[in-house]
């Protein structure tokens, strides 16, 4: 295929490209059920046309995705049948004016846009609560009296309870599913990220697409160990009390960011070391030591995912082996004892040049046999939960995360009712883009308008990129899908098979949703095909409407979204900057005081929370990166900087989780000269960055480094000088200055990483102020 068609197939089959994960094949049957209840009831009773409100109802609130406890979805999904038979009424009691109904529109609409400001679940509801009011005005808003409105009520709303209860059912038979479910995501993200690494060992020279990965990785553990905690606080606060099977996943919860941690300082040392010229001798053994880690994480995560709530897996066998990861991390140290027997052969010159070199790897097989007893621990855990063990498990520093204090409704509705809260502006811009389009849709008399309204509402976020990224999903699958539904009218007459394929269609829709949005539209759009030609006569000619709304839908989402109060994210990224900035300092600074005083209570949980919340603020700002590239050109402006700014910031935090975990090999205070002035210019730096982004300045001129680590440089050579006189002199192994040396050269090399960090980080926003 020539290079003019491969560039547009290749953004086309971008375009369809799945996420990491599995199917939501139990959200599928769950939605096949909660759909066919509704229909069978209306079949038996001899009525079925009158069963497509409580379909609807059904199908909006199976829509409604939760993650978390299950008195939480439960929450949600009661609260989402409510609103919807709340707005079905009211559309029956609007219908009948133009302007009383476009007035209504537009107040349902702003309500919709400004309730996203209460957390995802209440935009989740919002959302089909606005679908169910446009599709409600525009198809079932035509009741004479107040006896039939109320009917078709009872209908929704038993609708939407049968989809509740469907989707809830296993509440009862397995109360921990979603926490399980929860840990057993945060180890596979976890065996993601080491396998990400391990690409780092196996391909030295693929710098910047592997950094691009080994980020992308970090981010989703991140997200996933953020959900775990937040499920795991919501099930076992409202019991007030943790069991047996709560304090084992909560010891699992607690040690994934440790082991997520030491993943981190691996990759650190992977980097330096793979430049040496020893490298190649450890190369296969380590690669296949992070191969085996990350099967065994694998592993331990499906293993987990398979016990149910009381406590045990189902075949009574546990999974988790760790046999093959336990011979590779012998391989490597053996390989490194060889390694080190061949250089003490050899003649002291020679020795002095390898000794750094060994020493580098000698931190590697160590960080290595660190993270195999972490996850030995972790997988007796895990085969502790498996079997249903009685009784207590004692680990220390496990503390069990709280949930956040209930904060005022009416304070963050204040604050933001101003016209420059992001979220005011989103709620207006949809409230007048949702009442234009259905206006016209009245006035013009267009059939089936309200898909105009509907793929309006849907497209529009409240920014430009998140617009334009989910218009380009919705009417690619709405073409393709429009495409395969006239082709499924058009060819097959047969009922039962149409039936049949309408079936297969809704639960492959539901089943790839959270893999791919772009597929589920065109899934679900032959699928809406189909059953309008159930429900009435159309033929083919609905998919081509179908299509042309969704175009029309999608254009007004985008002209709204570029011309009505646009909040560009050129103008809010320095202050997300800032914040990622001062997040990476704090956590900085609360490592070097641990290496200052190493006695200091309370540092081992100071450091975990900066850690955590610097992780946060790293993940917001490559997240606001990713929404100011789809902005349009000439608004994003130059991005390069920007580009930098973000990767060095995120290189600078690893070398920072790096230097916290040396810290537990530290004997005492660490006593390298000119390495508190280092830290203090360092921190003088990063504050000085963060006050010119928030004042949109220029920073002043970076302070020279070079001193304070030629200084650390000299010191650890003469530590190496010494120790090179002791072999000569066999004066064994276990000395103070091989103390010293494997204290502070790990060190030395992380200080040199963190000044050229810095020193990119300042160029970067040099070019950006500018």
């Amino acid at each position: 295929m020539s290079s003019k068609f491969q560039r547009p197939l290749n953004w086309l089959l971008q375009q369809f490209q799945l996420k990491p994960g599995k199917p939501a094949i139990a959200s599928s049957l769950q939605t096949l059920i909660s759909v066919l209840g509704p229909i069978g009831v209306g079949v038996l009773m001899g009525h079925p046309a009158a069963s497509a409100i409580a379909v609807m109802g059904a199908w909006l609130v199976g829509l409604v995705n939760v993650d978390g406890a299950y008195h939480q979805k439960a929450t949600a999904k009661i609260a989402a049948a409510i609103s919807i038979t709340a707005m079905l009424f009211l559309a029956n009691l609007v219908h009948d004016t133009l302007w009383l109904s476009a007035l209504t529109t537009f107040l349902v609409m702003f309500l919709a846009g400004f309730v996203g400001l209460f957390g995802q679940v209440a935009s989740s509801i919002s959302l089909i609560t606005s679908i169910m009011f446009i599709v409600a005005l525009a198809r079932f808003a035509t009741f004479p009296d107040l006896s039939t409105v109320l009917h078709q009520c009872a209908l929704c709303l038993a609708g939407g309870i049968w989809s509740t209860v469907v989707s809830l059912g296993l509440w009862v038979v397995r109360p921990y599913s979603p926490v399980i479910q929860a840990v057993a995501n945060c180890y596979g993200t976890l065996s993601q990220l080491v396998e990400s690494a391990g690409e780092r060992a196996a391909n030295p020279g693929d710098r910047p697409e592997w950094t691009t990965r080994f980020l992308q990785a970090q981010d989703n553990f991140t997200q996933a160990l953020t959900s775990a905690r937040s499920v795991w606080s919501a099930v076992w606060t409202a019991q007030r009390a943790a069991n047996l099977p709560g304090n084992q996943l909560l010891i699992l919860i607690e040690d994934a960011p440790q082991i997520a941690n030491s993943v981190v300082a691996l990759v650190e040392h992977l980097s330096i070391s793979s430049n040496h010229r020893l490298f190649q001798q450890l190369r296969r053994e380590i690669q296949q030591a992070m191969k085996q880690l990350a099967a065994a994480l694998q592993r331990m995560s499906d293993a987990v995912r398979e016990a149910d709530g009381k406590g045990f897996i189902a075949n009574g066998k546990s999974s988790v082996h760790l046999e093959d990861f336990d011979r590779a991390i012998a391989a490597l140290e053996h390989q490194r004892q060889a390694l080190r027997t061949q250089l003490n052969s050899q003649t002291l010159a020679v020795q002095a040049e390898d000794y750094a070199e060994l020493i580098s790897f000698g931190k590697i097989v160590a960080t290595l046999k660190l993270l195999a007893e972490q996850v030995h621990s972790d997988a007796e855990v895990i085969i502790a939960l498996q079997r249903g063990d009685v009784g207590t498990i004692a680990k220390a520093g496990v503390t069990r995360p709280r949930l956040p204090a209930l904060s005022s409704i009416l304070g963050p509705l204040r604050d933001n009712l101003t016209f420059h809260s992001v979220l005011f502006r989103h709620a207006l811009r949809l409230a007048l883009v949702a009442t234009i389009a259905e206006v016209l849709a009245s006035i013009l008399h267009i059939p089936r308008g309200y898909w105009i309204t509907v793929t309006a509402v849907v497209a529009l976020k409240p920014n430009y990129g998140g617009t334009s990224e989910t218009t380009l999903q919705r009417v690619l699958g709405t073409v393709l899908g429009g495409i395969i539904g006239i082709a499924i009218v058009t060819l097959i007459h047969n009922p039962w098979v149409i039936g049949a394929c309408l079936l297969l269609l809704m639960v492959t829709a539901v089943a790839v949703r959270p893999l791919s949005f772009s597929l589920f539209i065109t899934l679900l759009t032959p699928a809406i095909i189909l059953l309008l030609n159930v429900t009435s006569k159309g033929g083919w000619q609905i998919g081509v409407m179908r299509i042309a709304d969704s175009l029309a839908g999608g254009l007004l989402a985008l002209i709204g979204s570029y011309l009505l109060f646009p909040r560009w994210e050129r103008q809010q990224l320095p202050a997300q900057l800032e914040r990622t900035i001062r997040a990476n300092l704090g956590y900085f600074q609360q490592v070097i005081a641990y290496y200052l005083n190493p006695n200091q209570d309370s540092s081992a949980g100071s450091i975990a929370n900066l850690r955590r919340q610097a992780a946060l603020e790293n993940a917001n700002a490559a997240a606001a990166a990713q929404r100011l590239f789809s902005e349009p050109r000439h608004v994003r402006g130059e991005v390069e900087p920007i580009t930098t700014l973000i990767l060095y910031i995120r290189r600078f935090f690893n070398s920072v989780i790096t230097l916290a975990e040396h810290r537990r090999e530290l004997s005492g205070e660490y006593q390298c000269p000119d390495f508190k002035q280092f830290a203090d210019a360092i921190v003088q730096v990063l504050e000085n960055l963060a006050d010119a982004l928030q004042q949109g300045q220029p920073p002043r001129s970076l302070p020279a480094l070079d001193p304070y680590l030629e200084a650390i440089h000299d010191h650890i050579e003469q530590l190496h000088a010494n120790r090179v006189s002791e072999l000569a002199a066999d004066l064994g192994t276990a000395t103070p200055t091989l103390q010293a040396i494997r204290e502070r050269t790990p060190i030395s090399t992380e200080l040199d990483r963190i000044a050229q960090e810095i020193t990119s980080i300042h160029s970067a926003i040099v070019r950006l102020q500018e």
